[in-house]
């Protein structure tokens, strides 16, 4: 079986279009371009690197939508043997946002729900996400988001481990959460919420393998072996570019399987 990315998106013109990203672009050595991937670009992609499926988010921030539920549901009508959602939601709107969860994430198109907390500024401990949080343990699907600094010029503060998404474990004992973006640079609190929390997940988006931090790689020998996930932030990041030196990381066959593909589909309960 092929890779798993649990980290992509088709961007919008909209989404494309924000300045704050165009600071992160340069963080990928990409300053200057305008990203509108297709599905066609996006799948051309997917197969050079061996990925069988990726998870494509949706995105809502305080402007507004930037990439919709209905626009990633299109996508996955496209090619519904290779795509999954991740659904999105508007923090200011609670109930609406609770809505929209039991509207479209039914555990096989849409397989979790993924808010940026840099984005909108609110670590994610702060009490508009809480039924969103509901939400996700009633549909039995992963809270998706993001750990460590922000490649955008936003503040990164939302993004650390302890105590924001430590109060959330604590609170939400059910939940399972799944965070992108590799921690740096609290990867001690991070491996401390994976000893702490059996339901504590993270991926690699936004890093290729070989920009992993050698603290972060040696989890991923060990305790992590179990919690880890294949991610790439694409288009940012194309799944051949994040795949390369995976030889040089040291893993075991079963660790690479697990890395790549088996955490995702137990985690996601992935059904091909």
């Amino acid at each position: 079986m092929g890779a798993i990315d649990v980290w992509a998106q088709i961007t919008t013109a909209r989404m494309a279009a924000r300045p704050w990203l165009a600071t992160l672009l340069r963080w990928t050595g990409r300053e200057g371009e305008y990203l509108l991937p297709t599905v066609e670009s996006t799948l051309q992609a997917m197969n050079a690197a061996g990925v069988d499926i990726s998870l494509l988010s949706a995105w809502h921030g305080p402007e507004g939508s930037l990439i919709s539920n209905q626009e990633v549901s299109e996508q996955i009508d496209q090619a519904p043997a290779r795509f999954r959602g991740l659904a999105t939601v508007d923090l200011y709107r609670p109930m609406d946002a609770v809505r929209e969860i039991r509207r479209w994430v039914d555990g096989k198109r849409f397989v979790g729900v993924r808010v940026v907390p840099w984005l909108w500024d609110l670590p994610p401990n702060d009490r508009r996400y809480y039924p969103v949080y509901a939400a996700c343990i009633d549909a039995g699907v992963p809270f998706c988001t993001q750990v460590g600094h922000t490649g955008p010029l936003k503040r990164s503060e939302t993004g650390r481990p302890i105590p924001y998404l430590e109060d959330v474990m604590l609170d939400f004992p059910e939940l399972v959460v799944v965070a992108g973006h590799v921690g740096f640079p609290w990867i001690d609190e991070l491996v401390t919420l994976t000893v702490k929390f059996p339901n504590f997940y993270v991926d690699t988006s936004a890093y290729t393998l070989r920009r992993l931090p050698p603290a972060f790689v040696e989890w991923m020998r060990g305790l992590g072996r179990e919690r880890v996930m294949f991610g790439t932030n694409w288009p940012m990041l194309s799944p051949e570019r994040c795949l390369e030196d995976l030889s040089n990381l040291g893993l075991t066959v079963e660790a690479v399987e697990a890395f790549l593909s088996g955490n995702a589909r137990r985690v996601f309960k992935l059904v091909v």
